[in-house]
């Protein structure tokens, strides 16, 4: 089993504590999964996230339906979390969440995913065909759907909503 790795970073205008805490709440999942998946949280909510936490999705991959199960195994506020695959398409995931400070009202988010394919010389030949683009497309998703979350909510310098004083950005 080849283990692969994805990393990322992204700067977002809001403190670790704000961002830490987004990325906390499960319901956030679905609308930073691109909709191509068709991703549902299927957990009863409201999900006490922490370590041991356990979460359930339901998704589409390619037309085939996946049912997934991750467990938070590390959970330390505003720093960090990490989650693990229970079941699900992966022989490995684990995939952690780094919320750094980068400046009085900003901070990084670091997002490390290491894998593995299962079934062998196949698993891997899925790798190299669609199953890291399709990891990269669903890491471009997240990036730019954080990026317009956080640039349209009061959190950070991107608001542009009227209570401000700014009107919204007008749509074609």
């Amino acid at each position: 089993m080849r283990e692969h790795v994805l990393q990322r970073r992204q700067r977002v205008p809001v403190p670790a504590e704000r961002a830490f805490d987004f990325y906390a709440a499960a319901a956030n999942l679905e609308p930073m999964t691109p909709p191509w998946l068709h991703f549902r949280v299927t957990t009863p909510g409201p999900i006490a996230m922490g370590a041991g936490a356990l979460l359930d999705y339901r998704l589409r991959l390619h037309g085939f339906p996946i049912r997934w199960q991750t467990r938070i195994e590390t959970w330390e506020p505003p720093l960090r979390f990490s989650d693990t695959q229970v079941h699900g398409p992966y022989a490995l995931w684990e995939h952690t969440h780094v919320f750094e400070p980068d400046g009085e009202h900003a901070c990084a988010i670091h997002d490390r995913v290491r894998y593995a394919i299962p079934y062998g010389p196949l698993g891997e030949l899925a790798h190299t065909l669609f199953v890291r683009r399709d990891l990269e497309r669903i890491f471009d998703f997240r990036r730019d759907a954080l990026a317009a979350h956080f640039a349209t909510t009061d959190d950070g310098p991107g608001d542009q909503s009227p209570r401000h004083g700014h009107q919204p950005p007008r749509t074609r």
